[in-house]
């Protein structure tokens, strides 16, 4: 094929990046929370090896992509990635890889199972054409491994403590895990201040006598947040939000972008 009927713009959209080396490109994965199986592994190495000069490299977005993919064999490297079910991802001004750590499932610190949640929302939004690039990410709590105030749309999943003292020995663990000091022993007994509390539970898990319980878990959602030439951490825009009004309230959050933001805008601009 000729370069200039090469058609690069779809090519970019598709997931192949021009490289600086003329007819090369570095094919970008779809994957979705950094989840890749024992199965999809060997074909990777299979295509970089014979595609590729046998490496690949890890995006910081949980991502794998593949260099050195000719032009040539565009066709060729979809067909061969398809059998394992692995498939070009996207770039430009549309949703981009949903990242996630590895939530409650794993976790002890989780509160949320964000693989699930990523997976949703890549099955909803994925390629999804708006004004500019928006990328989602989900965490499981308050470590923030995944680190969803630097996207434009984060999810992270927080837990309300609720204290039900009748069984407290007034052993003080409580209060020493407390990162924000808003739990206090007194001669009266355990004071909390929920005004303070971040919600990450680490009360509920080291109370040796159950005193502490789960009063409600939930979602806390960070919105505008992105990193850059210039960046921004995004703000909250709600607390505990929960399951069922969580994915309704991410869909208007997307609704206004796509209503009201100017081509080339990042949603926290």
């Amino acid at each position: 094929m000729a370069e200039g009927q090469v058609d690069y713009a779809a090519l970019k959209r598709g997931g192949f990046m021009r490289q600086r080396q003329k007819n090369y490109f570095s094919l970008r994965l779809r994957v979705i929370g950094g989840r890749i199986t024992a199965e999809q592994l060997p074909k990777l190495a299979e295509v970089a090896g014979k595609y590729g000069k046998g490496y690949i490299h890890l995006t910081t977005r949980q991502g794998i992509e593949i260099p050195f993919v000719h032009l040539d064999n565009v066709e060729e490297i979809k067909a061969e990635l398809a059998k394992v079910g692995l498939e070009p991802g996207v770039c430009g001004p549309r949703v981009r890889t949903l990242i996630a750590c590895q939530g409650d499932i794993l976790c002890p610190h989780g509160w949320i199972n964000a693989e699930e949640i990523a997976v949703k929302l890549d099955e909803i939004y994925y390629g999804k054409e708006l004004p500019h690039k928006f990328k989602f990410s989900v965490t499981a709590c308050v470590n923030n491994c995944a680190k969803p105030q630097e996207n434009d749309l984060g999810i992270m999943g927080v837990v309300k403590p609720v204290w039900e003292g009748a069984e407290c020995t007034q052993c003080g663990l409580c209060q020493a895990v407390c990162p924000q000091a808003s739990i206090e022993l007194t001669a009266d007994g355990i004071q909390f201040d929920l005004s303070k509390c971040i919600l990450c539970g680490d009360c509920i898990k080291s109370c040796p006598g159950e005193c502490w319980r789960v009063g409600e878990i939930g979602h806390t959602i960070f919105v505008g947040g992105r990193i850059g030439r210039r960046p921004e951490l995004g703000w909250k825009l709600a607390e505990l939000v929960s399951v069922e009004e969580l994915y309704p309230l991410i869909d208007r959050v997307v609704g206004f972008y796509i209503a009201h933001g100017r081509r080339g805008e990042r949603f926290g601009v």
